[in-house]
């Protein structure tokens, strides 16, 4: 998988992880990931047309 950029609000601090799964909630994608500095996960949305491609990998 591509390397993406997560964001985690609860320790605000950014970090990148190839780490991620792909979900799909309500219509919109999501990469979700664990985070670096606890058990909580991270969410980024994705677009459209990125989550259907790398849901396909």
């Amino acid at each position: 998988m591509e390397k993406l950029s997560f964001y985690d609000v609860k320790s605000k601090s950014k970090f990148d992880s190839d780490n991620y799964e792909v979900r799909e909630k309500n219509g919109r994608y999501y990469a979700v990931t664990k985070s670096e500095n606890g058990p909580h996960e991270c969410w980024r949305i994705l677009s459209k047309a990125d989550g259907e491609r790398l849901k396909s990998k």
